[in-house]
């Protein structure tokens, strides 16, 4: 093994998790990269089925996303949407033109019977992605929000609502009664490191892990999962994860994140705003890594991304890099 075959396993959500994603595609370890993506955000819009996260990685590995929203395609028009609103309907989703082929072609093979991971991979194979994209399930689970308001899904709460409800609870349905893909388990078991992307950990990793078999197979698994912090400072780069957090009765810092992957992570990389809390982490038995983890453009991410396996196979004993390249 060569460290262009060390096998590397991401878990990660959308925006935030796509960072990291495309740091591991273009780093020295991008060979043997499989992420396996939340789908607990799909939603049918217009008769579509739509994977918000799932196409984010997709895209954002095939250089196609939008970079100056994080999502989406470029270059990207919007007729079919305004044409939509004219006779109508709702729509507060913002769906571009280009974007809606990816949803019909996935909404087409769907209603044929094809399997959602299955479909994920060859859209990922046409748009030129040679990273593994894996779905933890291939069953329907989505996020609920409860707020004042009532029950919401992640998107009405996320887009249409702009993350103001009040969040008293949040669940995810279907959960239970998921399967994992045999993909997502043998990619586990394959793993020589496992990463969880700095995403959400509530709505976007809790439903990759709580799947059931997942966190069991994350468990077994040889390889050290390592968890990148996606909090800095108290704060998250994007998104509502802080007050998630919060109203999931953890504490919106890196110890609350912690918290939250107790019993799962191995190793866990903070942000040097958080150095600090090095001590009382590694006290709890983690391997701690302190970085700079804001990444705002791809040199960023790479960085980090070389960084995080280089140094956590050092702490965990892993054979990579140029410890590697030596030796063969």
């Amino acid at each position: 093994m060569s460290h262009s075959t060390m096998k590397i396993l991401l878990l990660s959500g959308g925006v935030g998790g796509a960072k990291m994603a495309e740091g591991l595609y273009h780093s020295e370890y991008g060979n043997e990269l499989s992420v396996i993506g939340n789908v607990a955000d799909d939603m049918l819009f217009h008769g579509l089925w739509v994977s918000p996260d799932i196409d984010t990685l997709t895209y954002t590995l095939a250089d196609l996303i939008d970079t100056k929203k994080g999502w989406g395609l470029k270059d990207e028009t919007t007729n079919t949407l305004e044409a939509l609103e004219r006779l109508g309907c709702d729509t507060w989703m913002y769906l571009g033109d280009k974007d809606f082929a990816t949803h019909i072609y996935r909404t087409q093979q769907k209603q044929s019977g094809i399997r959602p991971s299955v479909i994920a991979k060859h859209i990922a194979k046409q748009l030129g992605v040679t990273a593994n994209i894996l779905l933890p399930t291939d069953q329907v689970i989505q996020n609920r929000i409860h707020t004042e308001q009532g029950w919401l899904d992640f998107q009405s709460y996320f887009v249409k609502k702009g993350c103001q409800p009040e969040i008293l609870d949040i669940f995810v349905s279907g959960i239970e009664d998921a399967q994992p893909t045999p993909e997502s388990l043998k990619a586990i078991n394959e793993a020589d490191l496992i990463i969880i992307a700095p995403s959400n950990p509530i709505v976007s990793i809790n439903p990759i892990v709580n799947v059931p078999g997942i966190r069991a197979a994350l468990k077994s698994s040889k390889a050290p999962v390592v968890a990148v912090s996606p909090m800095i400072n108290g704060k998250t780069v994007k998104g509502p994860a802080d007050r998630m957090m919060a109203a999931m009765n953890f504490s919106s810092d890196v110890l609350g994140v912690a918290n939250c992957y107790q019993g799962l992570i191995d190793g866990f990389v903070i942000d040097i705003e958080d150095q600090q809390f090095t001590s009382v982490l590694e006290a709890s038995g983690l391997k701690v890594m302190v970085a700079q983890t804001l990444m705002k453009n791809r040199i960023d991410k790479v960085s980090l991304a070389e960084n995080v396996v280089a140094e956590m196979s050092t702490k965990f004993g892993l054979k990579c890099g140029t410890q590697l390249a030596e030796e063969v």
